[in-house]
Formats: structure tokens, sequence, C-alpha cells
């Protein structure tokens, strides 16, 4: 396995993460167990979750599968979305609430890397960037960092932590895959040259790049794009179908398997530290794992870029700018 330092952190994370939005939902605390078991075995480290998830349950799940490799792993959570209405938000109240009951759920006294889930335009900048750094002082998180955040936010963020005195964000959180390649013209050059940790996730596109979902077909029940309308509203264009068809060939004309393909091109940017996959059974960690060790050369990684991603924020009021001519299949 190998491992990167994360961003200004004295952190070292594996070169793959887990997401676990799924752990309290579709995955149970049995099977919770055996995927984290599985991936500490296989030297994986670095674990995200939100407060969000599963209504809090996806933290209280993932702390009762962490408790023994706790001094192992590097614990990354969210703030600012949820569970409730009361925690929708990052002024200093909902913040410090939160931190709290985040705690409380994980069963640990402090968390690895605590991030704003996507920007609260209502409160000012300030106060958040304050109470983030409050909470370092005190222990309860070790670094602070941000999650869909713009690169122009990002920079602002950045720009008061400096003026202050406060503590800095060390990473930012964004989505990246072959269908969705915006991050590349802005926000990973000021990561680069802010020296942050880039962590990203939905490298298969919440399993688009697999090829499970057809044209003109609705999402299988149990599936990430049935469960949930978010993902749907993200990758459900004609575009997509096209971009992925070619993607399928191109694995086949390869030999290779979409889901090896696909996470090795993320992980092959040298400014990703560190991509998240999310796992929704032990069947689907074990089938990813290989790719890790997988022989898969620059040129075939280079024939990806020929599945043109194209970039929309409709699904994402915080993400403001404008949206292409993109078609929904009817």
């Amino acid at each position: 396995m190998q491992y990167n330092v994360l961003g200004k952190t004295q952190l070292k994370v594996s070169c793959l993460g887990l997401g676990t939005m799924t752990f309290g939902g579709q995955v149970d605390v049995k099977n919770a167990q055996m995927i984290v078991d599985e991936c500490v075995e296989a030297g994986i480290n670095f674990f995200d979750t939100a407060d969000v998830y599963q209504d809090g349950h996806s933290e209280e799940v993932l702390g009762k599968c962490i408790a023994k490799h706790r001094s192992n792993i590097v614990l990354a959570t969210k703030v600012g979305m949820g569970p409730n209405l009361t925690l929708k938000g990052l002024s200093r109240r909902q913040i410090i609430e939160a931190v709290e009951l985040s705690l409380k759920r994980l069963e640990t006294d402090y968390i690895d890397l605590y991030q704003v889930h996507r920007p609260d335009y209502s409160i000012d900048l300030e106060e958040t960037l304050r109470a983030l750094d409050e909470l370092v002082k005190q222990g309860k998180v070790r670094y602070v960092g941000c999650s869909n955040y713009l690169a122009w936010y990002l920079c602002k963020a950045l720009w008061i932590s400096d003026a202050y005195g406060l503590t800095q964000f060390s990473t930012t959180q964004a989505r990246y895959n072959l269908l969705d390649r915006r991050i590349e013209d802005d926000l990973l050059k000021l990561s680069r040259e802010q020296k942050l940790g880039v962590i990203t996730y939905n490298p298969l596109a919440g399993g688009f790049l697999t090829g499970k979902y057809a044209r003109g077909k609705d999402p299988s029940p149990g599936t990430m794009l049935e469960k949930n309308s978010s993902y749907k509203e993200r990758y459900w264009f004609h575009e997509n179908f096209d971009a992925v068809e070619t993607f399928l060939d191109l694995t086949r004309s390869l030999g290779r398997d979409p889901v090896h393909l696909a996470l090795r091109w993320v992980m092959n940017n040298p400014l990703v530290t560190v991509p998240i996959v999310g796992i929704s059974s032990i069947e689907q960690l074990k089938h990813a794992l290989p790719m890790l060790n997988m022989d898969i050369s620059q040129e075939e990684l280079d024939q990806c870029n020929t599945v043109l991603g194209v970039a929309f924020d409709r699904y994402a009021p915080w993400l403001s700018t404008n949206p292409r001519n993109i078609t929904t299949p009817s």
C-alpha cells in the first residue's frame, strides 16, 4: 500500500480511502465490521463519514467498527448538512453542538480531520473559521478541511485564516471522476500552490462508470441512483451515457475491469492525495482491492482521457456556475 502525506498535516493516509455513507443504511453493523476489517488488513487507513449520512447512523456504525483500530486509522467526518434542521449550517453554535454529537456517535475523544461539508453563505466565513480554530485548540479535532468549496471561496477562507491567525484548512474534498473533471481547471491548481491535501469522492460516479445503468431504463432497486435522487440528478444525462459507452468500449479493448481502470485513473493524478470509494458490500470491496497491485500502464490511463466529462451544476445550488446545454434522457 502506498501512503501519502495529507496536505499540511502530519497524517499519512493510504492512496485509497473508504467512504461510509452506506453504513447504517444499506450496510448494517455486522457487514460494516467485515468491510472495515478487510480495509485495515489491506492497508487502507483513511475512513470518511459525515454527520448527515443516514441521519447520524453512519457515524454510529463506523465508531463501533473502528474501535479496535482507532490508533492506526485516520478518521474524517463532516459538519454542516445535518442530521437535523438545527444542525444544517455552519454558525459557531451549530459547529460546537455538532462536534460533540459526532464525538459521541463515533465513540472517540478526537477527530483527525473535521471538514465543513459545503459552504454556508448565510454565515460570515470568519465565524465558521473561528469556531473550527476553537475546536483545534481544545484538542477535539486535529485538523480541519473543507468540502465542495469552489476555488474562489477556498481562497477567501485561506486568506481570512491567515489574516487573523486562525487554523487554516489543511484539505479540500471534491467530486472527481472521468465524467466530472471540473476541479482540474482551478481547485487542483490552488491546492498544489497552497499545499493542501486533496480528497476526492465519487471515483466511479455512483456506479455509473461500471455500466450498471442503462439508457432509457430506471435504475435498478437498491442501487445508489435509485436510492439517492441527488445522484441521479448528477449523472443521468445523454452525454454521460455516451461517455460511459466510450469508456466501456475502451475497457473491453484493453481487457480491463471498468472499476479498476476508473479508480486507477483518479489515483494516477499526482494532485489527488486520496480518493474515497463507497462500498455497500464486502464483495464490492474484494472486487476493487486487486486494482491496487495491478500493473496498469500510463498509456492505458492516458487513453481514458478520451472519455470527455461534462460538468454540470444543477444538482448543487451552492455551486453557482453557468450550466451547460445538457439533455436528460426521457
